[in-house]
């Protein structure tokens, strides 16, 4: 299946689209004000410590303190320096995954390790998501084209996605990474590294451990809170991380854009270079490539299915659900077969998806009820397959006899949806408002109570609701009377007002005049 990099740059954001096929898989975008802070280093001030949660705030210069758990703590710089030089050997990690996130346990309580006011030298792992800072880990990991260093590592290990039956290639890549003058530290060759020899890694590791030497340097000059080091902008990341052979073109649609990935390909991969191209049509460049429409789709709750069937994305505090229905395919031979075809389908567009909406945390897909186990366990592989291409750490279950399947999926930025929305304000982001009923009601209510506690008695008494414009036209309308049967019971007089000014449909006021 052909493979396409789409760079758009406008005035506020540079977005970048990958395509498989003619189906958008990936959508990474960067405002120009904001951008990623994801792999950055800092040298941060310890603000709170945290015992019951073994934790600790730190001050690293954002407008939120970063959260620290006690196991993504190195006690000591110096006491990492030390136990770097000390060490003869290395150990193998077969199983490692550059872009995952081991977890590590507490060498003992942070409070013993961490006091208000101390340095740390710390490292961004997940952006700031809603009420939360940014998270970061004092176990620096620095990505170069083939390989990531781990100053505080001691190992020397091989993505899990590189793949090789006989182990041949897998031991290639570890002899030839060895074989180099390699500073102190662990190192991961990642996927890209497939094929690659001597050359292309003494590179990457010249690179990294200059890069750590620098950071090094200036953790001891800079004055707290510092940026030590900057992760590249997105285009360079796309470049570094993304492009490889399998990749058929890379299209840009701005000049300087355009020249400076010529350039970071230039250095970085040079046989790829004559896949990237300008772009120079004048209809926009995700309207071209049919990249806008997929965008608005992975907007949307509800996501058809090219049978008739359809699933539908709903997000909780707690996690995201995803449910599977037939919708409109009725099927040609039986039921089981029906159900089997719908769920299979649609294990792969659940899974494009995750990818596109970039949706992370704990994740549950409802399938369709399967009554035969080997159904539900070609769906369950049909999943897992998918999610081969899927560069986030995820964790699938086994799939229940119910059709559900619970999986985890890294988070490390927010997902697209709370990237590209807001909170609607008329509904305060709950999705449904009172309907024109709920409100009159509420409203007549309230018309019940002023009188009781503050109209006057006597002729001449009015009270006025001072509503939005749809719940005043209601009111004139169904509403009608059982307004006039409140004013006779009130015995006032009862006049609603729309009031443009309210633009949140549920708010009102009412008052005596």
């Amino acid at each position: 299946m052909s493979k396409r990099i789409v760079v758009n740059v406008g005035l506020l954001e540079t977005r970048v689209a990958v395509q498989e096929g003619n189906l958008l898989t990936e959508l990474y975008l960067e405002r120009h004000r904001h951008r990623s802070i994801v792999g950055s280093v800092y040298k941060g001030t310890v603000t709170n410590v945290l015992p019951g949660m073994q934790a600790a705030f730190v001050d690293i210069g954002l407008v939120k303190d970063a959260f620290l758990y006690a196991g993504d703590y190195t006690a000591n710089l110096a006491e990492v320096r030390s136990m770097l030089a000390a060490e003869t050997g290395d150990e193998d990690a077969d199983d490692l995954d550059p872009d995952e996130e081991p977890r590590r346990e507490a060498t003992g309580p942070i409070e013993e390790m961490l006091s208000r006011n101390q340095t740390v030298l710390v490292q961004v792992s997940k952006e700031s998501l809603g009420t939360k800072g940014a998270r970061i880990t004092s176990f620096i990991s620095l990505p170069g084209r083939y390989v990531v260093y781990m100053p505080q590592a001691r190992h020397v290990g091989v993505s899990r996605r590189i793949r090789d039956d006989d182990e041949r290639e897998r031991e290639r890549l570890r002899a030839v990474l060895r074989g180099l003058d390699l500073p102190p530290g662990g190192f991961i060759l990642r996927t890209n590294a497939e094929g690659k020899g001597e050359a292309e890694f003494a590179q990457d590791v010249e690179f990294l451990g200059r890069l750590w030497k620098q950071i090094q340097t200036r953790y001891e000059q800079a004055a707290a809170p510092a940026v030590l080091h900057e992760e590249m902008d997105l285009t360079f990341r796309v470049v570094r991380d993304l492009f490889s052979p399998e990749v058929d073109e890379f299209v840009v649609d701005d000049r300087a854009a355009y020249d400076k990935c010529r350039g970071y390909v230039q250095a970085l991969v040079p046989a790829l270079a004559d896949r990237v191209r300008l772009y120079t049509d004048r209809a926009p460049i995700f309207d071209a490539f049919g990249i806008e429409k997929d965008i608005e789709k992975a907007l949307r709750r509800r996501v058809w299915l090219k049978s008739g069937g359809y699933i539908v994305i709903d997000h909780t505090e707690a996690l995201v659900s995803i449910d599977v229905n037939t919708g409109k395919y009725v099927g040609k031979r039986d039921f089981e077969q029906t159900v089997l075809k719908i769920n299979l389908e649609a294990a792969n567009e659940v899974v494009r998806q995750i990818r596109l909406r970039d949706l992370g945390g704990i994740i549950i897909i409802d399938f369709i009820d399967m009554e035969a186990p080997e159904h539900r366990e070609q769906v369950e592989k049909a999943v897992k397959r998918a999610l081969g291409d899927d560069k986030a750490r995820t964790n699938v279950l086994q799939i229940s006899e119910l059709g559900l399947v619970e999986m985890t999926r890294k988070r490390v930025r927010q997902d697209l949806r709370a990237l590209l929305t807001q909170h609607c304000a008329t509904c305060r982001g709950s999705g449904v408002v009172k309907s024109d009923e709920t409100l009159a009601a509420e409203i007549f209510r309230a018309i019940q109570a002023k009188a009781a506690a503050e109209a006057p008695a006597g002729e001449g008494r009015e009270i006025v609701a001072r509503v939005h414009p749809d719940v005043a036209a209601y009111l004139e309308r169904e509403g009608r009377e059982a307004l006039q049967r409140l004013e006779a019971g009130l015995e006032v007089k009862v006049t609603v007002q729309p009031a443009a000014s309210q633009s949140q449909r549920e708010d009102y006021e009412v008052r005596v005049r």
